[in-house]
Parts: C-alpha cells; sequence; structure tokens
C-alpha cells in the first residue's frame, strides 16, 4: 500500500471486482462467439499472473452460467446508457464501479452526447484504478470522473461536488452491489437516486434467495456467500423481485420493473447450444423517475 501524487491512498483492487473482470475477460476467450460483451481491458488492469485461468473460480464449465450473467447485465446497462445518451440524458453514474471499463471501450458514446461519466469507489481500490489506467496509457479524460468516497459518510454530497448535477436526468447504475448493504442502505439509496431530475433511471442487480435460484446453481451461490463471509464482506440482503419492486416504490419511483433472467437469455443469447445463458441468481431492477404528469409506461 501507498500513497499517490495526489495524497490518495493505494491498495489493492478489490477481490470481487477483479473477479468479474477475470470473467468478463473469460467470455471472450473461452465461450464461442458471438460474445455478449468484449471486454479485456478489465484483464489488462487486473494484470493477474500468468495462471489466472487455473483459478478454481475462473473453472469454464462450473462458471458458465455466471460469467454470462455478469456479462449479460454489463451489456444491459451499456445499451440501457446508449439508448439514454440518445435522448439527451449526459450524465451516468456507477455506483461501486471496480474495474468497470465502459469508459475505456465506449468513448464514442461520450463523444456524441456529450455524456459525463462517474465513477464511485471507496479511495483506495479507485486510487489503484488511477494508476493502472496511467500505467497502461489509458489515462482519466476530462469527462470520467473518478469520485473517491466513504459509503459510509456523505457519498452523494462528494458525487455532487464532483460534478453530478440533481436537476438534469441521469442513468445511475449499481451492479453487484445491494448484496453486501442492508436493505436500509438500499433503501436510501433509491431514495437519493428517486430525487433526481425526471427522466432518470436506476439500473441495479439484486441476488434472489437460494432456494429460487435453479438447483444446477445453488452450489455456486453457497460458494460466493461462504467466501464473502470469510473475506468480511458477507452478503446481507436477498431479494424477490415483488420485494425489490416495492422498496422501489416505496423510496419513490412511480415506475419499477424488473428485468428477468429470461429476458436477458432473449435479448443476448438467443439461438446458443453451448450452455452460455444467464442465472437468475443474479437479476435486474429498472426504476425510472417520472414527473407527475407522465403518463408513460415500460415499453
Amino acid at each position: 500500500m501507498g500513497v499517490t501524487d495526489t495524497g490518495e491512498e493505494l491498495a489493492a483492487a478489490d477481490h470481487t471486482a477483479v473477479r468479474v473482470a477475470l470473467w468478463r475477460a473469460l467470455h471472450v476467450r473461452a465461450d464461442p462467439p458471438p460474445h455478449v460483451l468484449e471486454d479485456e481491458i478489465g484483464l489488462r488492469l487486473a494484470d493477474p499472473d500468468d495462471g489466472w485461468r487455473e483459478r478454481p473460480d475462473m473453472d469454464v464449465d462450473a462458471t458458465r452460467r455466471t460469467r454470462a450473467s455478469i456479462v449479460a447485465r454489463a451489456r444491459f446497462v451499456e445499451d440501457l446508457v446508449g439508448e439514454a445518451a440518445g435522448r439527451g440524458v449526459d450524465q451516468y453514474v456507477v455506483l461501486g464501479a471496480g474495474l468497470d471499463t465502459f469508459a475505456q471501450r465506449r468513448p464514442e458514446i461520450a463523444a456524441a452526447s456529450g455524456l459525463r461519466v462517474f465513477e464511485v469507489d471507496r479511495p483506495g481500490p479507485q486510487a489503484w484504478k488511477r494508476r493502472r489506467l496511467m500505467d497502461l496509457g489509458l489515462g482519466v479524460p476530462e469527462w470520467l470522473r473518478l469520485v473517491p468516497v466513504d459509503f459510509e459518510g456523505d457519498w452523494w454530497g462528494r458525487l455532487v461536488e464532483a460534478g453530478l448535477d440533481p436537476a438534469r436526468p441521469a442513468v445511475v447504475a449499481s451492479t453487484g452491489v445491494t448484496m453486501y448493504l442492508t436493505r436500509e442502505a438500499v433503501a436510501a439509496t433509491f431514495r437519493l437516486v428517486a430525487g433526481l431530475a425526471p427522466g432518470s433511471t436506476l439500473v441495479t442487480t439484486f441476488l434472489r434467495p437460494l432456494e429460487d435460484v435453479e438447483p444446477e446453481q445453488r452450489p455456486q451461490l453457497e460458494a460466493a456467500v461462504a467466501g464473502a463471509r470469510a473475506a468480511g464482506t458477507p452478503f446481507l440482503s436477498f431479494f424477490r423481485p415483488s420485494e425489490i419492486l416495492a422498496l422501489a416504490r416505496e423510496s419513490g419511483f412511480r415506475e419499477a420493473r424488473h428485468v428477468p433472467a429470461e429476458e436477458l437469455d432473449r435479448r443476448y443469447f438467443e439461438g446458443r447450444t453451448d450452455g452460455v445463458r444467464p442465472s437468475r441468481g443474479e437479476e435486474l431492477m429498472l426504476a425510472r423517475v417520472t414527473a407527475a404528469s407522465d403518463g408513460s409506461r415500460w415499453p
């Protein structure tokens, strides 16, 4: 551990963020095309040792559906951001950004729409990521704001200080985060996003209870739960779709819908015969900020 030139604490990347980045790369290297998402920049950032594919959590067969879920959620969010940018939305917030590489892979969206991307994460891992971006020659463009926060403090205030304008619409993405939060903390985040300008959208993942998961996927989830507990970052919240939709509406969203694994399967994996398809262990919810006079509904 060290300190950057700006005084930020430099720590290692979060283990979960690295694992997600490696799964995204594994999709490109182990699964036949067409690929749902082509991302090996995260692999370059993580810079694992040469034997990374021999890791137990990189087993090609055992993680097939898990990595399908990972790339499907990323692709869904990126499609959503591209569509919103086409409508004039120019703010995109990534909560718990980890080794997200949207800004490095899709700069054309920012160039075409004036999009500003806010990556929100803990100071140590984010300082590490900044250093890796510089080391790789990728840099940090002006439209990419890396926002180091203490999630137990006034992280929303830090985000606004970094340039987020609550009076203008934004897309806020929170993937792979809610399971680490209490329901009260999840609701607090929902309320903050619901207070943004009409036209804003929240897209979030959530873990379903073990009994909701496909039987063949339950050992994977059980191992993830045990691993998170052993690492000192236990999973605190599981939701059924009706529960997280109710929480979103209680938190101020007038519009919310569940995006099941089956929908992602139809969008991105139709016609595949290799077993690469998402699991319902982790699914998505969309919530939209609408004005009281807006009678539109989700398509």
